[in-house]
C-alpha cells in the first residue's frame, strides 16, 4: 500500500477555457486522475530537474512511443490495402 504525504499547501492559478480543456485532454491521454494530479506530476518533474521517474514524464514517453507505433501502422496501410483492392 502506498503511503501519501499529507498535503497542506494550496496554490491557485487562473486558466482560460482552452487551457483547462487542454489539460483535461492531457489527463485522459496520460492517465492522470485529475488536473491537480497532472499539475503535481509536472511540478515534480520540474523540481527533479526534468528527470521524471514514474510520473508525467514517463507516461508522456510511453504515449509518444505508442503514437509513433500508430503513425507507422497508418503509413503502412496503403501498401496493405492496395493488394487487397487489386486482388
Amino acid at each position: 500500500m502506498q503511503v501519501f504525504k499529507t498535503r497542506s499547501r494550496v496554490i491557485s492559478i487562473r486558466l482560460s477555457e482552452d487551457e483547462y480543456f487542454g489539460l483535461k485532454k492531457l489527463c485522459a491521454i496520460t492517465g492522470a486522475r485529475s488536473v491537480s494530479d497532472l499539475a503535481r506530476d509536472a511540478m515534480s518533474v520540474l523540481l527533479k530537474g526534468g528527470q521524471g521517474g514514474d510520473g508525467l514524464g514517463a507516461r508522456m514517453d510511453e504515449f509518444r512511443t505508442q503514437m509513433r507505433a500508430i503513425e507507422r501502422k497508418i503509413d503502412d496501410l496503403p501498401s496493405r490495402i492496395s493488394p487487397a483492392v487489386k486482388g
